[in-house]
């Protein structure tokens, strides 16, 4: 027995079948190109990235591998394997050079916890008072933002000529205007030389915490502190349970950003000091760079590198676990 469906199929002409399955054939030719040109257009960054970060990251990891020393510079290719010696030597804390490792990663990590939270606490509070609407607030944005705006070079060289002993602005206020201290002091020597820098790097980064709070206290409600107000909420509560609690993504994803840039700064001590720091102001970062490329053993630098590498990766993978899980409580 024919169903009216069947009638119905069997009374369309084969060229209407022919049209659906076309039509059929470029919708799903349609949606594959549609799905596909994101890949296409990220495809060059992505090789870029590949090129320029994951190779000489595949390259340093092999290099810590063998015995590159100044032996087999001229010759690399037949530097002995060395497997996880390397390691084993920077590891080694009973020996001198696991100690001074092990000294410059407690440098390193004072002076990130110094930057980043003063950074954070500066960029914050510039950013709460320069939150309502006022007379001159766009020429205060604009002046905020140039320590930021500075090239990095060019604004340390200046710093290290004003911390001059004899000839420099700061010793010359200090002592000769302020007359605080008797003597000119040396700021890039000792453990003046640690203060110098972080105050160095607290000057030209705290700008950058300051946009990123202030562009994402712009999507906070006005209502919100409006109706705290009608409650009878002070200015601190609003700032601690509105302000900071809104917030909250984008200091996760700030101070995330700005340790691994802490931990990681080169440019700040090796054009301050060069490359052979103060031992107080010997950062990781130019403790790798003087075992490479001052002493000439690339295989242990390299080591070095690799083992900061799974330190940071630990610490971020560690800090973004945390974060997934608070939100979901």
């Amino acid at each position: 027995m024919r169903t009216p469906l069947d009638n119905t199929v069997a009374a369309t002409p084969p060229s209407a079948f022919g049209a659906t399955k076309q039509r059929t054939a470029t919708v799903r030719r349609r949606w594959t190109k549609e799905r596909a040109t994101p890949y296409l257009l990220i495809l060059p960054a992505t090789l870029l990235i590949l090129l320029v970060q994951i190779g000489p990251m595949i390259a340093g990891i092999v290099i810590s591998l063998f015995k590159l020393t100044r032996l087999y510079i001229a010759n690399w290719a037949n530097a002995p394997f060395a497997g996880l010696d390397n390691y084993r030597v920077a590891l080694d804390f009973s020996t001198p050079i696991g100690q001074k490792l092990v000294q410059s990663f407690l440098t390193t990590l004072l002076y990130t916890i110094i930057v980043v939270g003063v950074c954070w606490l500066i960029g914050t509070s510039a950013a709460i008072v320069l939150q309502r609407s006022f007379r001159g607030q766009n020429m205060l944005r604009t002046f905020f933002l140039l320590p930021y705006a500075l090239p990095a070079y060019a604004s340390i060289i200046t710093w290290s000529f004003m911390l001059q002993r004899d000839n420099g602005v700061v010793n010359n206020v200090l002592v000769n205007g302020l007359h605080l201290f008797n003597d000119p002091p040396f700021w890039l020597l000792g453990n003046n030389s640690f203060v110098s820098m972080a105050v160095i790097a607290i000057w030209h980064r705290w700008p950058f915490a300051f946009l990123m709070i202030l562009a994402g206290m712009q999507s906070i409600p006005e209502d919100v502190y409006q109706a705290s107000a009608i409650d009878g909420a002070s200015v601190w509560q609003q700032i601690r349970y509105i302000t900071l609690g809104m917030l909250r993504p984008v200091n996760f994803v700030l101070l995330l950003m700005m340790f691994l840039w802490s931990f990681n700064d080169f440019n700040t001590p090796f054009v301050l000091f060069g490359p052979t720091a103060p031992p107080q102001s010997n950062l990781l970062s130019i403790h790798i760079y003087d075992n490479s490329f001052l002493n000439w053993n690339f295989g242990l630098g390299s080591a070095m590198s690799v083992l900061l590498l799974i330190f940071l990766a630990l610490v971020s993978g560690a800090l973004l676990l945390w974060n997934r899980r608070s939100q979901r409580a």
